[in-house]
């Protein structure tokens, strides 16, 4: 039987008889334990460059923590059990979530991940942009259906004069800064040295424990059935970390990209200045 919401009808589709139906097989949320233990790797390296990375719950189905800045989500980095940094509206989330799993139903919600300390000129141009393989990575994870980055949306409701971020020369630092941070760290798709900041919206969880209408492949009709098994009322707790790792990997490799560009580069004009 097609389980709603889940893979089975689309890997079915695609493998025939070989598809692997226990368990959701490669669709299913344990497949991310390599990009996890990937990411591991990667925040080694991340590390010793200074940039952090960090991912965080801002939604669940509509409740909405407030803006999270960097620090307070440093700050109260798994503070709680979903890991939502605003530690008034994470209470009201947790509630929530123990209504929907009550009801034995599940519900979505959204992820912000933030890296900071990445230097400006990351990314190739047109198919490679930063903000293009982040999106590639970021997708790639079951569940996630939509991806924004800074101001995101809200660009289309934006002048220009709002959505514009205007650069100074920050004497401190020695490099060139700007005032706001709607672009999400990317101009171009190029990281532009501030914070590199990415929601994505995650869909609720397919298995759930209700009788739900499907059909039956095997005997070609119609149905109803109840797909008992494990099921979370959200897998937002889930995937943070999972995003964390992706941006890691996104992050790492275009470090090296650039770390070859760079050789070349310097080695025909000496005073060729990049990152």
């Amino acid at each position: 039987m097609i389980r709603p919401g889940q893979a089975s009808y689309t890997y079915y589709k695609k493998y025939g008889r070989y598809y692997d139906w226990a368990g959701a097989g490669r669709a299913s949320g344990r497949e991310t334990v390599a990009r996890v233990a990937g990411g591991a790797v990667a925040k080694l390296i991340l590390d010793s460059m200074g940039i952090d990375v960090i991912a965080y719950i801002t939604e669940i189905r509509g409740i909405k923590a407030s803006p999270v800045t960097y620090e307070t989500a440093r700050a109260n980095y798994r503070k709680n059990e979903i890991n939502c940094p605003d530690l008034e509206a994470a209470p009201k989330m947790m509630e929530e979530l123990r209504k929907v799993k009550a009801a034995g139903d599940s519900c979505g919600g959204v992820v912000e991940i933030v890296a900071r300390g990445v230097p400006a000129g990351l990314g190739e141009p047109v198919f490679d942009k930063l903000s293009a393989t982040i999106a590639h990575a970021m997708l790639s994870i079951g569940g996630v259906k939509g991806i924004e980055f800074g101001c995101g949306f809200e660009h289309a409701r934006m002048t220009g004069s709002e959505s514009n971020d205007t650069p100074y020369f920050d004497e401190e630092s020695g490099r060139i800064r700007f005032r706001t941070n709607h672009a999400g760290g990317l101009l171009g798709g190029i990281s532009n040295g501030e914070d590199i900041r990415v929601r994505v919206a995650v869909k609720p969880t397919p298995t759930i424990l209700k009788s739900q209408e499907t059909a039956d492949i095997s005997k070609s009709e119609n149905t109803s059935h109840v797909f008992a098994s494990r099921s979370d009322p959200t897998i937002c707790t889930r995937i943070y970390p999972v995003c964390e790792a992706m941006m890691r990997i996104v992050l790492v490799d275009a470090l090296y990209m650039a770390e070859g560009y760079r050789s070349i580069t310097s080695a025909v004009d000496p005073e060729w200045e990049g990152l």
